[in-house]
C-alpha cells in the first residue's frame, strides 16, 4: 500500500537531474516517511482498532475531528485512486500509442476502476503474502537494468535521446517523491486482520522504509553510473525508454522496456485494486460507529465486502482521470497531508490523556519527541502547499481548491447531523480489547 515497485519516479528526474533526484530520494524517506512509521508505529501498536487512523483520531480528539481525518482521506484517495489508472495507461501507451487518441485512455483507466471495483465486491484481495510477492516480481525488471547497467556504459551514454517535454520543475520532483513514500497509514485499517499487530506494525514499517528507499535509489544510480541522460526519462513509463538503452533489442525488440511495461501496468493495478480494500472499509466502520448513514455498513451476503462503500467511492475515482498526473499528485498530497497532521496532533493528545495506555512501541523522546517527530512532514506539507498556489483545477487556484474542500468536511458534518445515530465511544476500546 506505500509502494508498487520503482514505476512512477521517472518525473523526479526529470524536474530535479540525476544528482538532486538521488539526493531527494534518500533525504525523503528520512524527513517523511520515518517520523510517519514512527508516529503509526505506535497509535497501531497500540490502538489496532477497525478503521485505523480514523479510530485514533476519533479517540484522541472526538468525533468532530475523526469525522475529518476520514473526509481527509477519503477526498484524498478520490486523487490518489485516479493516479494508479493514469499511470496504467501511460505505461501502455508504450507499446500501444493509439491509445493516446482522444478518451481511449481514459476509457481504459475507466476499465481500471470497473475492474478492481468488481473483483472487490467479488472478494478478492491482493493483499499479505501476494502482494509481498508481487512487489518482488515487479521489481525483477529494475534488478535486471541494476545487473546489466555495468555492461552498457559507452552504449547508453551514446545512444541518442529525444529532448524531454514539460519538466515538473525542482519542487514538482519533491512533490512526487513525496508521494511515492506516503500512504503508511492505509494498512492500519485492517488491523484486526493482522496478527499481533501490537508488534507486527512498528517492524513492518521500519523495514519497509528501508526496502522502498532502495528500490527507489538504487536504480537511479545505476543508470546514472551508466550514462543514461536525464533527458530520457521524459514523462511517465518513461523507464521502458531507459530500459530499451540498458537492455538493447532482441530480434529488432526493447524486451527490457516491454517487461517493464508489462510490470507497469501490473503494477498500478495491484496498488488500486489493494487500496480499494483499505479506503472502503473506512465508510464501513464510519458507519457502524454511526459517523455515516448506516447504508453504507452494507456488505456482500457472501464475501462481506462494503459493496456500497466500494461502488460510491469508485464513482468518485472514476470522475478524476481526466486529470494529469502532476496535478493529481499535488492535490492528493494536499488533503493527505492534513489528514496526517491530524494523527500527529493525535500523537501527542493521547501521551497527554492517556499516558498509561499500553504501548509495545513508543516514539522515542518522550513527550517531547512525539511533539518533535512532527515537525519536518509538516515543513515538507507547506512545500506542497506552496506549490498547490502554482497549479489550476476545474479554473481554480490549487491551493484554494484543497482549502474548499477541506472546509467543506466541516459543512459536510454539520449537515449531516440529523442524518447520523448518537455515536457510542466505547465501540472502539471494546474494539482494542478484543484485539
Amino acid at each position: 500500500m506505500v509502494s508498487g515497485g520503482t514505476y512512477g519516479t521517472e518525473q523526479i528526474v526529470q524536474g530535479a537531474g540525476y544528482g538532486r533526484a538521488i539526493l531527494i530520494l534518500l533525504l525523503t524517506p528520512v524527513l517523511w516517511s520515518l517520523p510517519t512509521a514512527f508516529m503509526i508505529g505506535e497509535l497501531s501498536s497500540a490502538l489496532p482498532a477497525e478503521g485505523g487512523y480514523y479510530a485514533w483520531v476519533r479517540r484522541g480528539l472526538g468525533n468532530f475531528w475523526g469525522f475529518q481525518e476520514a473526509w481527509l482521506s477519503l477526498v484524498a484517495s478520490v486523487f490518489d485512486m485516479a493516479i494508479y489508472p493514469t499511470l496504467f495507461v501511460a505505461y501502455l501507451t508504450q507499446v500501444a500509442p493509439w491509445f493516446r487518441e482522444g478518451h481511449r485512455g481514459v476509457m481504459v483507466g475507466l476499465f481500471v476502476v470497473v475492474t478492481c471495483a468488481a473483483l472487490n465486491i467479488a472478494g478478492v484481495r491482493v493483499v499479505g503474502i501476494t502482494s509481498l510477492w508481487l512487489f518482488f516480481l515487479l521489481s525483477m525488471p529494475f534488478a535486471l537494468i541494476v545487473l546489466l547497467s555495468p555492461f552498457k556504459l559507452s552504449a547508453a551514454s551514446s545512444a541518442a535521446v529525444a529532448p524531454g517535454v514539460g519538466a515538473v520543475g525542482l519542487l514538482g520532483g519533491i512533490l512526487i517523491a513525496m508521494w511515492n513514500y506516503m500512504g503508511w497509514d492505509n494498512a492500519s485499517t485492517i488491523a484486526l486482520e493482522v496478527e499481533r499487530p501490537q508488534r507486527t506494525y512498528p517492524k513492518a514499517m521500519i523495514a519497509t522504509v528501508i526496502l522502498v528507499s532502495l528500490t527507489y535509489v538504487v536504480p537511479f544510480a545505476a543508470v546514472y553510473l551508466a550514462g543514461v541522460p536525464a533527458a530520457a526519462f521524459s514523462g511517465d513509463g518513461a523507464w521502458a525508454q531507459v530500459a530499451g538503452l540498458i537492455g538493447g533489442t532482441w530480434h529488432g525488440a526493447n524486451w527490457l522496456g516491454f517487461l517493464l511495461v508489462l510490470g507497469g501496468m501490473t503494477s498500478a493495478f495491484g496498488m488500486f485494486n489493494a487500496l480499494v480494500m483499505s479506503y472502503s472499509r473506512l465508510p464501513l466502520a464510519m458507519a457502524q460507529d454511526g459517523m455515516l448513514p448506516r447504508i453504507f455498513s452494507k456488505t456482500h451476503a457472501k464475501t462481506r465486502a462494503p459493496w456500497v462503500a466500494i461502488v460510491v467511492l469508485a464513482t468518485g475515482w472514476a470522475l478524476c482521470l481526466g486529470l494529469g498526473y502532476e496535478r493529481l499528485v499535488t492535490l492528493d498530497i494536499i488533503l493527505y497531508g492534513a489528514s496526517l497532521m491530524l494523527e500527529f496532533v493525535t500523537l501527542v493528545a493521547l501521551r497527554i490523556r492517556e499516558p498509561e495506555l499500553k504501548r509495545e512501541f513508543r516514539v522515542p523522546g518522550g513527550l517531547a519527541g512525539a511533539i518533535l517527530v512532527g515537525i519536518f512532514p509538516l515543513l515538507l506539507l507547506g512545500l506542497a502547499l506552496a506549490h498547490g498556489g502554482s497549479e489550476t483545477v476545474l479554473g481554480m487556484n490549487g491551493l484554494v481548491f484543497g482549502l474548499v474542500i477541506i472546509l467543506a468536511g466541516f459543512a459536510v458534518y454539520l449537515g449531516t447531523a440529523r442524518l447520523r445515530r448518537r455515536a457510542v465511544g466505547p465501540r472502539i476500546v471494546e474494539r482494542v480489547e478484543a484485539a
